[in-house]
This record gives C-alpha cells, sequence and structure tokens, in this order.
C-alpha cells in the first residue's frame, strides 16, 4: 500500500538499531534547578545597551548570519518564521545574562530594539514556578499485575455481555411473528438498557463508595477501583442523553450535587461525581471537561469543582481540580481554569488560564422552561428509545437473519460448519451487503432526513429548551455529524461536496484539494458560511447555536474569504475575523474589537502575528496557472484511490468480525452458559483482532518505516500519501485507555515508547516521529501533534518527551518540541512548535510559557476554594 506515490518513490529513514527511549535521568534536578534559576534571571540594561547587543547575537546564530540590525522585522525583514524564533526563546531562556523571552513578546516587538526596549521597561512579575518534584520510577510488577487485572475485569464485562446476548437472543427467537418479536425486543432491549445504565451506579458505590479528596499512584489497587468505575461509565449508554434532564438526573445518582434547571451538553462524563457541584440554572456547553480528577507525574488526584447558580461554561473548555465559579460568572469558549483558580460571582472570564474579560458570553435571553417541561421531553426521549431504537437494533438484526433462509449456514448451528467454503462465501456476502447498504442509507439519511427536520426550525428565533423545535435541532446536530463519510471524503477535494450536500454554504469555491480537514463539527451545517479560497486544517467546531440554561437560537456564522484555520478551533456566531486571517491552532475567536483582517491570530485571549511568512509562501508557485491544475488532477486520483482502499480495509474488518461472530454461534450455538462464555470471548478477541489489523495497516503503509521530518506542499506526492496514512481509524484506542495495553499498541504502531508510560486517552498522530520517555504521563484528551499544515505548506518534526513528563488534560504539543525529564505541561495548554522546556519546569498557558509562582496552586489551597463556593449554589443530590 505505501510502495510508490504519484509514480515516485517515497522517501522513508530506515528503523534506526538504538532504542532512543533510553535516557538517562542522572542529575536532573541539579540541571532543572541551573535552568529554572537561568529562566528568572531579569537584567535591566537599557534599551541600546548589552540587552540589545546580546539578543542580536542569538538571533545571529539561529538565522545563520554574521549581523541582525537592531531595527530590520523579524518575519518581514530577515524572513524569519515562529519555528526559528521558537528556536530564539530557547536559547535567550538558557543564557543568564538575559531576561526571559516569549513568543507573545517576540510577536508584539517583531526588532530587536523594541523587543529589548519592551522587556527592560516590563512590570515586575511573580517569579517563575518553583520545579516540580522528581517523579519517582514506577514499578514494572505493579504495571504488570494492574495490566492483567484489568484484562480479568474487561473479559469478565465481555463473559457477562455474551451471556445475556444469548439469552436475549434465545427468547426472542422463541417468539412468533414479526409483533410478538418486536414485543420480546423491546422487553429485552429495555431490561440491557436499564442494566448497562445500572451497573456503573453499582460499581461505584460498592468500589468507591462517595468520592473523597485524595491523591494514590497509578497501576495501584486503588487506582484499579478508579479505572474500573471510569471505564464502565464511559461505556453506558446515558451518554447518548447529553443535553437532556436524564443525564442529569443520571448524574445525581451517581453522587454529584447538581440544582434545578441544570443543562449539560458535553458528553465528557466526570468520573468523581461526588466531588462536582453545579448550582441552578447552569449551563455546561459541549466538549467541556470537568472530571474532577488530575493525572501528575504518575498520581491521581481528585479535587472538587464547584460552580455556583447560572453560570455559563463555553465549548471547549476545561475545568481543572480545585476550581470554582461564583454565581452568575461565565467562562467564555476555547478556556481553562487551572487548578485553584476560582471566578469571582457575577464576572466573566476567558483564556487559559482564564483571566478577566469585559465580553458577554451569554447572548441569548431565557425562555420559559417548565419543570414540566424538563420531564415530559426526558418521558419522550426514553420511550423513544425504548420503542423505537433498542427493539430495531435487536429485533431488527434477528429478522433480517430470520427472512435470510439461504444464510443457514451461518444461523442455524446445527449446519453451520466453519470448514466449509460456503460459511465464508455467505460471511462475505453478507458483510458485503450489509456495509453498502449502510454506506447507502446513511448517505441518504444524512443529505434528506435532517433538511426536513430543518424546515421547523427559524434561524434568530429564541426557543425554549426540552421542546419539539429543540428536539430537531439536537437531531439534525447528531445526523449531520456522524463521522464516517467526513472520515472518507476528508482531506480531498471532495469533503466540499459532501459538505454542500449536508447544507453547508460555501460560495464559489477555489477548490485546493485539501480545503477541509476529517473532523469538522457544527450545531446547524445549514448555518455555516465558509469565504472563496479559505482552507480549514482539522478540528473545526462552528458554534453557531446560542444556549442558555432555558433557551436556545440557531444563527448564521460565516468564515471569512481567503484565511486559513489551523487545528481544534471554536469559531463562534459573530466571531471578529473577516477576509485573509490566519487563525492559528487552538486559537480563541475574538468577539469583540476591531473586525480582524489580513493577520493572524494565536493563543487564547488571541493576540495578533503575521498573516504568513517567507518561508511559507515558497510553494505558491504550485498554487497557479497549469501547474496547479495538473498536480490537482493527480491529487484527486490519488485520493480517490486512498478512499477506495479504505473502504475496502473498513469492509474487510466487518468481514473479519462477521467470521467471528458467527463462529462462536458454529461452536456451541444459541444456548447455556457455554455459548455466552463463548461469545464473550468473541468480543475480547473481536478488539484485539481490530487493534492488530488497524496497526497491522499502519505498518503495511509505512512498509515498516519510520517517517521523516518534512517540509512539502500538499502538492507534493509524500503529502497525499500522509492524508492516507491520517485515514488509518484510531477509534478503537480509547477503549485501552489508562491500561498498559495503550502503550504496547503505541509501541507496535511506531512510537519510540519507554516503560511504564501512563496514557489517559492522548492521540498521537505521527506515531513514527513521537518519543516517550519511562514513566510519562500523558492527560485526557491531549495530543501530539508532529505536524502542522498551514495554507498550501505541510511541515512535520520530531516530538521528544523525556522520562517523568506530564501532559495535562486537553493539552497540544506541537512537532519539533522536546521536553525535559519531569517537566509538566498544563491542561488546555498549546505548547507551540520548537519549544525547549526545560527539566522539571511548570509551563502552561495558550501558548504555553513558563508557569509564575502565583498561577500554582499551594497545598491546601484547592480545599478551600471549593469550601467558599459551595455556599450558594443550592445544588442537591
Amino acid at each position: 500500500m505505501g510502495g510508490k506515490v504519484g509514480g515516485k518513490p517515497i522517501e522513508l529513514a530506515p528503523m534506526p538499531p538504538t532504542d532512543p527511549t533510553e535516557h538517562t535521568t542522572r542529575h536532573t534536578a541539579e540541571r532543572a534547578a541551573e535552568q529554572t534559576a537561568r529562566h528568572t534571571a531579569r537584567h535591566t540594561t537599557g534599551a541600546g545597551g548589552g540587552t540589545e547587543r546580546i539578543l542580536a547575537e542569538v538571533l545571529a546564530g539561529v538565522v545563520k548570519t554574521d549581523q541582525v540590525p537592531l531595527d530590520s522585522h523579524f518575519f518581514d525583514d530577515l524572513g524569519a518564521n515562529s519555528l526559528v524564533m521558537a528556536h530564539f526563546c530557547a536559547r535567550v531562556r538558557k543564557r543568564d545574562d538575559l531576561p526571559s523571552v516569549s513568543m507573545k513578546d517576540v510577536y508584539g516587538n517583531p526588532t530587536i530594539r523594541s523587543l529589548a526596549a519592551a522587556l527592560t521597561d516590563a512590570p515586575a512579575e511573580a517569579p517563575v514556578a518553583p520545579p516540580a518534584e522528581a517523579p519517582a520510577p514506577g514499578s514494572t510488577a505493579r504495571y504488570v499485575l494492574c495490566g492483567a487485572a484489568q484484562l480479568i475485569v474487561f473479559a469478565a464485562y465481555c463473559f457477562l455481555a455474551g451471556l445475556v446476548t444469548v439469552q436475549g437472543y434465545q427468547w426472542i427467537n422463541a417468539g412468533s411473528g414479526a409483533v410478538d418479536v418486536y414485543l420480546r425486543s423491546v422487553g429485552f432491549g429495555g431490561a440491557a438498557f436499564v442494566g448497562m445504565c445500572v451497573l456503573p451506579v453499582v460499581a461505584k458505590w460498592v468500589l468507591v463508595g462517595r468520592w473523597q479528596r485524595a491523591e494514590f499512584p497509578v497501576w495501584g489497587l486503588a487506582y484499579l477501583r478508579f479505572w474500573t468505575v471510569k471505564s464502565l461509565l464511559n461505556a453506558n449508554p446515558m451518554r447518548l442523553f447529553t443535553g437532556n434532564p436524564l443525564y442529569v438526573l443520571y448524574l445525581r445518582a451517581l453522587g454529584a450535587r447538581i440544582g434545578k434547571g441544570v443543562t449539560i451538553l458535553s458528553p465528557a462524563l466526570p468520573v468523581c461525581t461526588d466531588l462536582l457541584t453545579v448550582g441552578a440554572g447552569t449551563i455546561i456547553r459541549k466538549d467541556s471537561y470537568l472530571l474532577c480528577y488530575q493525572v501528575v507525574a504518575g498520581r491521581v488526584r481528585t479535587g472538587p469543582v464547584t460552580l455556583g447558580r447560572d453560570v455559563h461554561i463555553g465549548e471547549k473548555t476545561v475545568l481543572d481540580i480545585g476550581t470554582s465559579m461564583g454565581d452568575g460568572s461565565q467562562l467564555g469558549h476555547a478556556s481553562a481554569l487551572f487548578e485553584g483558580q476560582a471566578v469571582p460571582a457575577g464576572l466573566r472570564w476567558h483564556g487559559s488560564p482564564a483571566q478577566p474579560t469585559d465580553v458577554d458570553y451569554v447572548r441569548i435571553p431565557g425562555a420559559r422552561c417548565t419543570t414540566a417541561r424538563r420531564a415530559a421531553y426526558g418521558l419522550a426521549s426514553l420511550l423513544q428509545l425504548l420503542l423505537v431504537y433498542v427493539p430495531l437494533a435487536f429485533g431488527g438484526g434477528f429478522l433480517l437473519l430470520d427472512l435470510a433462509p439461504r444464510l443457514e449456514v451461518l444461523v442455524d448451528p446445527d449446519v453451520a460448519d466453519m470448514t466449509s467454503v460456503r460459511f465464508y462465501a455467505e460471511a462475505m456476502g453478507l458483510s458485503l451487503a450489509l456495509f453498502a447498504a449502510v454506506i447507502v442509507v446513511g448517505a441518504v439519511t444524512v443529505s434528506l432526513v435532517p433538511r426536513l427536520l430543518n424546515l421547523v426550525i427559524r434561524p434568530e428565533r429564541v426557543y425554549p429548551l426540552y421542546g419539539l423545535h429543540y428536539g430537531a435541532q439536537r437531531a439534525v446536530a447528531r445526523l449531520t455529524n456522524l463521522k464516517f463519510f467526513k472520515w472518507l471524503c476528508g482531506d480531498s477535494s471532495y469533503i466540499v461536496h459532501y459538505l454542500r450536500a449536508i447544507g453547508y454554504d460555501l460560495s464559489y469555491v477555489e477548490q485546493t484539494g485539501s480545503n477541509f480537514g476529517t473532523e469538522m463539527q457544527h450545531e446547524n451545517p445549514y448555518l455555516v458560511s465558509v469565504g472563496r479560497g479559505t482552507m480549514v486544517a482539522d478540528g473545526l467546531s462552528v458554534l453557531n447555536a446560542d444556549y442558555s440554561a432555558t433557551s436556545f437560537r440557531v444563527s448564521r456564522a460565516v468564515i471569512g474569504p481567503h484565511s486559513f484555520l489551523g487545528n481544534h478551533i471554536a469559531y463562534p456566531v459573530g466571531g471578529r475575523t473577516g477576509h485573509n486571517v490566519l487563525l492559528a491552532t487552538k486559537v480563541m475567536v475574538p468577539l469583540d474589537g476591531e473586525l480582524r483582517e489580513n493577520v493572524g491570530l494565536l493563543g487564547s485571549p488571541s493576540f495578533e502575528i503575521p498573516r504568513s511568512v517567507e518561508r511559507d509562501t515558497d510553494f505558491d508557485h504550485l498554487r497557479e496557472g497549469d501547474e496547479f491544475r495538473r498536480r490537482l488532477a493527480a491529487k484527486n486520483r490519488y485520493n480517490l484511490r486512498s478512499m477506495g482502499l479504505f473502504l475496502f480495509v473498513r469492509w474487510l474488518h466487518s468481514f473479519l468480525l462477521t467470521v467471528l461472530g458467527f463462529a462462536a454461534f458454529a461452536v456451541y450455538g444459541t444456548h447455556g452458559i457455554a455459548a455466552g462464555a463463548l461469545v464473550g470471548a468473541s468480543l475480547v478477541l473481536g478488539l484485539g483482532l481490530t487493534a492488530g489489523y488497524y496497526v497491522l495497516v499502519e505498518r503495511l503503509i509505512t512498509r515498516f518505516r519510520r517517517l521523516v521530518p518534512r517540509l512539502v506542499s500538499i502538492y507534493d506526492p509524500h503529502f497525499w500519501w500522509q492524508e492516507r496514512l491520517w485515514k488509518v481509524p484510531v477509534e478503537f484506542l480509547v477503549v485501552f485507555n489508562g491500561t498498559p495495553f495503550k502503550s504496547l499498541l503505541w509501541r507496535l504502531m511506531g512510537v519510540r515508547i519507554g516503560r511504564r508510560v501512563f496514557d489517559d486517552g492522548a492521540i498521537i498522530t505521527e506515531r513514527t516521529l513521537t518519543t516517550i520517555g519511562d514513566d510519562c504521563t500523558l492527560g485526557a484528551h491531549s495530543k501530539i501533534q508532529a505536524h502542522s499544515q498551514e495554507d498550501g505548506t505541510y511541515k512535520s518534526d520530531h516530538i521528544v518527551l523525556g522520562p517523568g513528563v506530564t501532559l495535562g488534560t486537553g493539552a497540544l504539543v506541537h512537532y519539533g518540541v522536546s521536553m525535559g525529564d519531569g517537566s509538566q505541561l498544563a491542561p488546555d495548554s498549546f505548547l507551540m512548535k520548537g519549544e525547549d522546556v526545560p527539566c522539571l519546569a511548570r509551563w502552561g498557558g495558550n501558548p504555553a510559557v513558563a508557569l509564575r509562582s502565583d498561577q500554582v496552586a499551594p497545598a491546601g489551597q484547592t480545599d478551600q476554594t471549593a469550601h467558599t463556593a459551595q455556599i450558594s449554589t443550592g445544588a442537591v443530590r
């Protein structure tokens, strides 16, 4: 699959013979102390004095020139870019004769003279946070034993699921006629649904009791109980009820203190629910993480998150343990509260870490939404699930097989013969027919059904929650955000046609072949407008529905023409960006101030940077004239082959699972404990088969070789091959979060990964460009991304995390980064390309810099913060 691209061989580096995870930690504390001392040193040499001269010498060494004029613009005159200037900042930080410099300082003062003056005149700040405590090496024995225990727990769950499935199939099979089968499906499906929802609640109260503020190491007995509860919570079907009053009731059953009239739109379930307090009338919007725990240096710390009455939590936010928000306070989108931060009552904060702002993020009036209305909506949703979707899933499958008499070799245990060719032929035919039917029916459904539902929703009109219009809007969002078709068409010219089919207004598209990625999200696709010539890397979420605790409104979101949007951006209605704007990765799109045009924006809260630099225009000649048309046509042909290849890969996977499933019936039939045990075993084997299958697919594409850093045009065949590699599914990895098996899979995929690494849900995009040392901690929803796509240019480089490094929840590490031994990156932080983090340093923010001492919560502060904030919440269990 990876031999040649566009007729040209792909240049891949051979596998090195050494193990790069062998990284010594001797004298780590001494080195960290020295680096921290240098980092905190600040000199007051005046402008035009020694600081200017030394800064100029350092920059000259970075850009490889003899002399840098003091008034030369870093980007316009010297041709530097963000990666070059990141290296400059890193060199400055290592010197004890210079003040500390951040990328924000560089962008705001883009000449040596202005930078030196700004550093000299800067007000005194709190000192840099003290070094983190060096993590103790973990125990390999505990690591192995914990993994074995987790495997036993998972196998027991699969055995129970298999036993229930066999008994349910037997009971439904005894039905006579379609009506009887339907009624039995309703009964069995309802019982299975209730059981899956009740099991995590029972497990939580039996294994843990009431969550308390605590600290314990990973891979121990306390962690095993924690992981079991967390895994059961993430596997239960109540996550389908986000945005529903039933979801709030379920969290109360788990011990959360939640007041009346609370709306939670985020599917990320808090694990330590007893430590979550939410006051009446609060709204928590999607993709918000309030987990009530953190994992730092291999130790789990649980702590409270307390929200007062009428609080607003924006999209793509993270609230660490020990945080609180007073009554009527707001937290904007793409923001974070670090441990110990508290937002006073009535104030508005945004940014990462959050800081005060005047922007009002509640931009919609309330509506009358009674308790009876909430109860009726919850009951109607439950009945819809139990009377329509559940029997369709259980009874529909049974009827489908029962009405296919030619498949008796698969469904009749007395006839089934795994040694016959007919057995595999029928499995192949069935899987192929179902796969094709799902694609066709799915495409028709996604294109037509949401359009009909959208007819009842009018833009700019305020509707109360939990009614017909709310249900229609939620259904539109869910149907049009299905991942399969975006995965299939993304990173190619064909994604434009798909987005138009589901309602996007793309004006006159200037086709680039990579206009959009594979992870687009939206609230309502019929109210999204993207200007001509705009490109989106990946992970864009268009927030064109505003919510309060009682109402919602959909509005048109407009993204300006000839712009570029990086990764993981939440774009709200009213975003103040217009023509020709670069939105950097994880940027917070501003809602106030003048309309930004012909600039770049970076950070949260955002600040201006150059729209582009000289290196980013090196390939512009490939985007014009006949050469562009020729390369675009070649890219389209290659992308079509990639789409066809991975349809085949997906179907082959479904065929293998079909064979595995029917083989269980063929051996023991559909009766008894033995049959249930075999079905449970097939579930375990199915997960192992899925993991091994997709690992093998990826390694075949790379020909078992490692990637090399690249700087190429998106019209270079190497980039097309890279897009093919991104299409390999990795969703199965979620099941392995928090277990030793996740590290094993990363190693099989090519990550140079050390021993006893704790991975709570990280994503690594370029596996063979990533090195992770022993005893690292990768937080939930963190991302290690060794590439960047900016306009028409693709860039990649290595990422190295030393032993004992910690990445917080939702943190993102960009390409070319090195993190020293024991260093820590705070939650929701963005560590920019080329940064070099010292050993044991504590960094955080967007973009990340060394944290100050006042940004690190002292011991005991989080308890007091939570207690103070709980006074006026009015929350109930």
